[in-house]
This record gives structure tokens, sequence and C-alpha cells, in this order.
């Protein structure tokens, strides 16, 4: 304001002309889902060459982007962690970039909860996506479909696979898991990278919900230019391994970060086609076909 001379009011009038002019420009070239088979499988490349798991489209997860309580918002965007917040929804593919993004969800909704409501969910459902048919993983015979990562909060099925339950796992679960969790980082990842770049995303947000919905849409669409155009200027945030393949923690961890969205079960059960194609991919990555050299040292 005394650095332009301009009134606080005016540009708080301009900030959000700015980032629905971003959005209008770039959303639709840099936020782009997949709607070609051939698409999702240069995606399912990716995390098979940079992080060993087969037939990955995306990892999905949310984080809370704490507001003001609106006039009149109550107990509707109060959420678990005790503060007001709007939700960032969004798949990530093995190079960070977001592909998909649901903004604007009140803080007391679950992930499970915007997930089931949400238009990519819809959408693959009803096969709209043209995700790949079922193939055989690598070395293998057996046809697998194709399939999101996820974590707990959201509901195994035959295209969204998530961990096993931590209590009393088996080794090969162990595996399995280990094998997950490498290729579900990337979205973790993501948004710690997207926060570390734009920390009005770690403050509280005081303009209206529509305008923080614009501000964090157009944060996203600026991140993944930044990803598109200089990788290497944010790789040196980003989580690494070193030659033994144990994890060093990237930059974004040392700072504040959003926050996840409370593991709220909801009637998610998981279908028995998914059970059993989970139960396929553990046996699978602790078999010769499927292991790395590896896993065992890193599961003990």
């Amino acid at each position: 304001m005394y650095l332009f001379r301009v009134p606080h009011n005016t540009i708080s009038n301009l900030v959000v002309q700015v980032c629905e002019a971003i959005i209008s420009e770039y959303a639709e070239d840099v936020i782009n889902t997949p709607t070609e088979e051939a698409e999702w499988l240069a995606i399912s490349q990716e995390f098979s060459d940079m992080w060993q798991f087969h037939h990955v489209l995306g990892a999905l997860d949310g984080k809370h982007v704490a507001i003001k309580c609106p006039a009149g918002g109550g107990s509707k965007y109060y959420n678990y962690k005790g503060f007001h917040s709007i939700v960032l929804m969004g798949l990530v593919d093995a190079n960070y970039k977001f592909k998909w993004v649901n903004v604007g969800a009140p803080g007391a909704c679950s992930d499970a909860q915007i997930w089931n409501q949400s238009d990519l969910k819809n959408h693959i459902i009803d096969e709209n996506m043209h995700i790949p048919k079922a193939e055989p993983l690598p070395n293998d015979d057996k046809d697998i479909p194709y399939f999101i990562v996820g974590d707990d909060a959201f509901a195994l099925r035959s295209w969204l696979m998530k961990p096993f339950s931590r209590r009393n796992m088996t080794l090969e679960e162990r595996f399995f898991n280990y094998r997950l969790s490498r290729s579900r980082r990337v979205v973790e990842n993501a948004f710690g990278i997207l926060a570390n770049r734009f920390q009005c995303l770690l403050s509280t947000l005081k303009q209206e919900p529509n305008n923080v919905v614009s501000i964090i849409l157009a944060c996203v669409c600026l991140h993944n230019i930044m990803r598109i155009r200089y990788p290497g200027d944010q790789n040196i945030l980003l989580d690494r391994e070193d030659e033994n393949h144990h994890l060093l923690p990237g930059a974004w961890r040392d700072e504040t970060n959003l926050k996840d969205i409370d593991d709220v079960q909801d009637r998610n059960y998981p279908s028995k086609a998914a059970k059993q194609q989970r139960l396929y991919l553990k046996h699978y990555y602790s078999s010769p076909a499927g292991k790395v050299p590896w896993q065992e040292r890193m599961v003990q």
C-alpha cells in the first residue's frame, strides 16, 4: 500500500482480479486432466520408471487451507484440527504436477466425502475417462487394472489402491505398503512445494471463500507452470533417496506445511474385486517378477 500508494481496498480487488486472470489464461492448459488412453499411459510409465510401482495413474490426497470464518459460516468450515478451512484435493503425477484439483469444499468435510462427490470419481465410475484397459504387470501374465493410489481415507477399489492396515502386517504386506508409499509420496511433496512457494497458503486467508478458491487455483496454476518450465529450481525442495534408497527428507519438510484432512471413516467398504487385486499386487511385489533388490532392507 505504501510502496505503490494504492489503497489497501483497491489492492484487495486487484489480487482477486489477477488470480482470476491467471486461472482464465492458464488453468485449461496446465491443469489438464487426461482424457485419452495415451495420456494415462504416459503418466503410468513415469511412475514405473521413477518409483517402480506399475499401473499408477496418479497420487490422490487433500489438504486444509486456513481461512477466517465467513459471516454466517457457523461450523461449516470448522475442521477437526480446530480451525476454519477450505479443502484443496489434488491428483498428482510422478513429476509433482497437479493433473486434477477440487477446491472449495468446507473444512468439515473428510477426504472420502469430497472424493465421493467429485466429478473425477463419477467419470471414472461411468468409464468416461478412457482409462487404459487392464494389462499384465511387467514379467507377469495376469491382467491388472490401472489405478490411483491414496491413503486410508479412501475406499479400496480396483481403480484406487491404498495401503494395508498397519496392524499385524505380514512381511509381504509391508513390502506392498513400502512400494505404494514411494509412489504416493509425490502428492505430499507437491503440496509441500506449493506451500513453500506460495506461503500465503500457510497463513489464515481473510478473503471470502469464493475469493480464496481463486487464490488457491491461481497458486496451483503457477506451481504447474514452474514444474513444466523450471523443474530444477524446485527439485532441491523434494524428498530424495540416496544410493541405498534411504529417504532424504526434502527442504519443504523443514517449514510449516498444509494440514492433512482427518481420516474420518465413512461407509466406504472395499469391493471384493479390489481386495483380491490388492492381494495379488502384494504377492507380485514380493515375487522375483516384481520385487526390487533393496526392499527387504527397507522394511526391517
